[in-house]
């Protein structure tokens, strides 16, 4: 576990050394996929380095295809190594919301902002319609977000409920959503209640888009339940 964290602190810290270059270099793409795919590259390198460090291994299966479109990433939220995971895992650049807590993490905020990330205090209602108008406009700016709608780890304890505010983001935008299934991150950590770290094997699916269209003829309530039993579903397989 220290070597993983040293990695986490040290690799960012220094990383972050490079970012004044990466973001001049950005405003010279022309497009915003290229943007963010450019700015995905360090935070992939992090997340490889963050992996290996702590003996974690990947498979992805499904549809991980990045077609240079914004779309809505929901995904269920296992444990603390889901966010390294996806990161390297999924080949569409996407920037993920995330608690406001980490905004006070040294160094750490300038590229959760780089990255098109949103913040979220859950304890205010008025943030979580502040972070629904962010990721409304970064979806419509033609950035692709990450989502975890159950809002907190289930720890491997099974799915939470899927909140149907997180799909709004899609709907409002007109943007696709892409469940993806993550099993194995709450046994790296979570299982010892997060006081030791051990390797494991993480698997991930990506599922095919769904169209915005969809919102058309179900509600978000509808929409939030039926990803929620798509990924039970194969979660349970």
């Amino acid at each position: 576990m220290i070597k993983t964290v040293g990695v986490i602190i040290g690799y960012a810290a220094l990383a972050t050394t490079k970012i004044d270059y990466m973001e001049r270099h950005q405003r010279l793409l022309n497009s915003v996929n290229a943007k963010d795919r450019y700015a995905a590259l360090m935070a992939k390198n992090w997340a490889g380095r963050v992996l290996d460090s702590a003996g974690v291994t990947v498979t992805v299966t499904g549809h991980n295809k990045d077609d240079g479109q914004p779309a809505l990433f929901v995904s269920n939220h296992e444990g603390n190594f889901d966010i390294p995971v996806l990161m390297a895992a999924i080949d569409k650049p996407f920037g993920f919301v995330s608690k406001v807590e980490v905004k006070q993490i040294p160094f750490l905020h300038r590229w959760m902002m780089l990255l098109n990330c949103i913040y979220l205090d859950r304890s205010n209602r008025r943030s979580s319609l502040q972070m629904i108008k962010d990721g409304v406009q970064s979806l419509q700016e033609g950035h692709s977000v990450m989502i975890f709608p159950e809002g907190s780890r289930s720890k491997g304890h099974g799915l939470q409920e899927f909140k149907s505010g997180a799909f709004k983001l899609a709907k409002s935008a007109g943007v696709p959503v892409i469940p993806i299934a993550i099993s194995g991150t709450a046994k790296i950590m979570e299982a010892y209640d997060s006081r030791k770290m051990v390797p494991g094997h993480v698997q991930v699916h990506v599922f095919e888009p769904i169209s915005p269209d969809v919102f058309k003829e179900q509600s978000l309530q509808e929409v939030a339940a039926a990803v929620q039993a798509q990924i039970k579903d194969h979660l349970d397989v």
